[in-house]
């Protein structure tokens, strides 16, 4: 049991690398328990590599496990996930990867053999089964996305709207 008195869910791992640490939550409450790569890298401004983690699971039916970018990264070096969240799906058995990009303009990054790299979130995901219908139903939002509601200064402090419309309608003012 967790300290939130649910029951944790077993999952088989697998070491590929003998010597990488198994993923492990750095503090109590966390939703993300650590990767590591078992490979040292240089990414050059703007470069890409895909780092291996060491490490491969079994998820029980009815889970998934995705890869989260770690924050720190982010903010200290601009270092990227290319497709994040990662989806390491029940029946996916091989050894964990993470895609990295560094989105630095200047500086380039290096990794170190089990560095921290990333974080590997496991869920309960539902199956679906899609119906096809003419029409959906009704809902507040609609068909608005892409920023349509607002809330970033590029918008102008409008509410909802298309960002590059506006953008287009304030410049056609001037």
């Amino acid at each position: 049991m967790t300290a939130a008195g649910r029951a944790e869910v077993p999952v088989p791992i697998r070491r590929v690398d003998p010597d990488v640490p198994l993923p492990a939550y750095a503090h109590p409450g966390d939703a993300g328990a650590d990767l590591r790569t078992t490979e040292a890298c240089d990414l050059a401004p703007g470069e890409r590599a895909v780092l291996p983690t060491g490490v491969s699971i079994a998820l029980p039916e009815g889970y998934a496990a995705f890869v989260h970018p770690r924050s720190g990264l982010a903010a200290r070096c601009g270092v990227a996930l290319v497709n994040a969240p990662g989806t390491v799906d029940a029946g996916y058995r091989g050894e964990i990867k993470v895609i990295v990009v560094n989105l630095d303009p200047r500086e380039s990054v290096r990794f170190e053999r089990f560095d921290r790299i990333a974080q590997l979130v496991v869920q309960q995901v539902e199956k679906v089964r899609f119906q096809e219908v003419a029409e959906l139903p009704d809902s507040a939002r609609a068909e608005g996305g892409f920023g349509s509601t607002g809330g970033h200064a590029a918008v102008g402090g409008r509410e909802g709207g298309n960002r590059y419309a506006s953008v287009v309608s304030d410049r056609e003012g001037q």
